[in-house]
């Protein structure tokens, strides 16, 4: 079952589709700054870190319906974007600004994920 705020199915793939192409554009704007830079290779660290992360979350919500062991991989995904996000900043500010919506919609989906988890008990 889904909580009464929960959108429509058909809302999720567009969302991401476009969550999807801002993080290509910003990795984009990040690797233009030369791989062989330190900063680069952090920041892109935590880039492909929370790809994993929210690959992992799909098969643990979805594939197991393991609804608390998704939530603490969606609170660790938050982090690890905002942390992201942060080491973009440092490198080029529009890249860091990109991943706002990103970051908006990982904190809509923590709480959704929250409330499925409770209603779903």
């Amino acid at each position: 079952m889904k909580p009464d705020f929960a959108p429509p199915s058909f809302i999720f793939p567009i969302v991401w589709t476009i969550l999807y192409i801002l993080m290509g554009i910003s990795a984009y704007l990040i690797l233009k700054k030369g791989y062989e830079s330190t900063k680069v290779k952090d920041a892109m660290f935590y880039y492909w870190l929370q790809l994993g992360l929210n690959f992992l979350w799909s098969i643990l919500f979805f594939g197991f319906d393991l609804r608390l062991t998704a939530l603490i991989v969606l609170v660790i995904m938050l982090l690890i974007v905002i942390v992201m996000t942060y080491k973009f900043f440092k490198i080029n500010k529009k890249a860091a600004y990109i991943n706002i919506p990103h970051i908006i919609w990982l904190m809509y989906a923590l709480y959704l994920n929250y409330f499925i988890w409770i209603i779903n008990k």
